[in-house]
């Protein structure tokens, strides 16, 4: 079974899936050894990790493959990616999307807002007109070379239009023939609940940011109003790097580490499979 036929089996059985997004190789694997059944890759992180840069259109197309090939060929699960507004118009979507299938991704969105983007969660957005992101969609269904890659559309509408539109991008968009809608940064409860009553055709993804717009829910309550795919786009990487300043902070303060907040060696060995090598 390829990781996008394990991906699209995800969607069609009960229950939620929780997907951490990683930032690089090593989360991937931490996240695939204890047991996550997908993982995503997402531009926030990657701007960030890759480039020390916003999330606010700033990298390329080449860029993100990059990341997203090595991420992908390091881990057995499947990988759902973050592809922006498509980097273009419809054809650079369709172009975008042979990329990205070539990288092996097994899912990835598109959003509808205009380039240059920023973060669903950051004010300030602007949007392409609707019948745009339509042909965007179905360029990128065309595009794909295989069947069990989904297509998720991404609309930032509430904060741009407000919530009523938001709706009706999305099921504009299903129409389309969106395998998965995301609409981006729900600004309340009642809209967290609101959208999978409005949106019934399609699996929802839903986007948990710490400390971004939308009120934080558990993955049993987001799967009991009706979400499937649960994102955590910064959770790694913020504690990756509240980790990694605490030890520069004691270094520099001290002068010598604590082993005790740290992998060991032999996990560290253990994580990238040193046995397998020699």
């Amino acid at each position: 079974m390829t990781k996008a036929q394990k991906f699209k089996q995800l969607l069609t059985r009960p229950g939620s899936v929780l997907l951490p997004v990683v930032h690089d190789c090593l989360v991937a694997k931490q996240a695939q050894v204890i047991g996550f059944e997908a993982v995503s890759v997402g531009g926030f992180a990657v701007s960030g990790v890759h480039h020390g840069l916003p999330d606010v259109g700033l990298i390329a197309l080449n860029e993100m493959v990059s990341a997203v090939t090595h991420i992908v060929s390091c881990v057995d699960i499947p990988v759902f990616a973050d592809a922006d507004g498509g980097y273009g118009n419809a054809r650079n979507v369709a172009h975008c999307i042979r990329q990205y299938a070539a990288a092996g991704v097994a899912s990835l969105f598109i959003e509808d807002q205009k380039h240059p983007k920023r973060c669903g969660h950051m004010d300030g957005k602007e949007l392409i007109p609707t019948a745009e992101m339509v042909n965007k969609i179905q360029a990128a269904i065309k595009a794909r070379p295989d069947p069990n890659l989904t297509i998720c559309a991404r609309t930032d509408a509430i904060a741009v239009e407000g919530f009523g539109a938001a709706i009706a991008r999305a099921r504009a968009y299903v129409k389309a023939g969106a395998d998965i809608i995301f609409i981006e940064a729900p600004q309340n409860l009642k809209q967290l609940q609101a959208i999978p009553c409005l949106i019934t055709q399609v699996p929802l993804l839903v986007n948990m940011l710490e400390g971004g717009k939308t009120p934080l829910l558990s993955q049993a309550k987001l799967e009991n109003l009706g979400y499937k795919l649960i994102a955590h786009p910064v959770t790694t990487l913020f504690s990756a790097l509240q980790a990694s300043q605490r030890a520069l902070l004691h270094l520099h303060q001290t002068g010598r580490t604590d082993p005790a907040d740290m992998l060991t060696f032999q996990e560290y060995k253990q994580l990238v499979e040193l046995d397998k090598y020699i």
